[in-house]
């Protein structure tokens, strides 16, 4: 039996390149102790609770974004928040987590969400009412389908410091 040290993935959304192209599927590597120890010596990482060593980190270990080969904090910095968490939350799975964690997490992002049901539309305010903003209803999140259910973000998170 011999170890896997790469891994697919396919983000949420997808990086958009300066030219427009999106990029979603990837490769990343199992993390070494350099990879995490490494940029805490870079300068402008100010310690381990440095929100920008997430970025650092995970430039290091994603070999490969769409046709990107080369995959510096540039494009880590460009991914949106959903891409972002969902990085961070792979690299700890492949990292930390069991073969069957990373078949579960799998198994998870392949699961179609369903559709939200329809609200109905809300009367528009008069003219003389109107701040300027419309009134869109707010929907409750549609709660994750199969065994593997992460809770929602409600901010970027680091690696806790006793796993590093």
């Amino acid at each position: 039996m011999s170890l896997r040290t790469t891994y697919d993935f396919t983000l949420p959304r997808g990086y958009v390149d300066d030219h427009g192209a999106v990029h979603r599927t990837g490769i990343m590597r199992l993390a070494t102790a350099r990879d995490e120890l490494e940029p805490l010596r870079d300068p402008t990482i100010s310690g381990p609770d440095d929100p920008r060593l997430t970025i650092v980190v995970l430039a290091r270990v994603v070999t490969s974004l769409g046709s990107l080969t080369l995959v510096t904090p540039h494009e880590i910095e460009g991914l949106f928040a959903a891409d972002l968490a969902y990085l961070q939350d792979f690299y700890g799975v492949i990292n930390f987590g069991t073969e069957a964690e990373f078949q579960e997490f799998v198994a998870a992002q392949q699961v179609e969400t369903p559709a939200p049901a329809a609200v109905p539309a809300q009367p528009a305010p008069a003219a003389e009412e109107s701040d300027g903003f419309e009134s869109t209803p707010r929907l409750d999140p549609v709660p994750e389908q199969g065994s593997f259910s992460r809770a929602r973000r409600s901010a970027i998170e680091e690696i806790p410091a006793e796993i590093r």
